[in-house]
């Protein structure tokens, strides 16, 4: 998911009649869930766009922090 950032990405899983999204982080040593929602529609809403930026930059700067720690 460019609009998320590097790395990210969206899986589809088709349920009975609902389809779920996961949107996920690839990074080094982990795999982040940013967020899983039910899809109603073809777009991504802004709202969960916004969420998974806004945790995306809070687990990255939480890494960066400890890898300066351990420095």
């Amino acid at each position: 998911m460019p609009e998320v950032g590097p790395r990210c990405h969206e899986l589809r899983i088709n349920d009975s009649g609902q389809t779920w999204r996961i949107m996920y982080y690839i990074g080094t040593d982990a795999i982040v869930i940013l967020d899983v929602f039910n899809k109603t529609t073809r777009t991504t809403p802004q709202g969960v766009i916004v969420a998974c930026k806004r945790r995306l930059r809070q687990y990255l700067s939480t890494v960066e922090a400890e890898e300066d720690s351990d420095r």
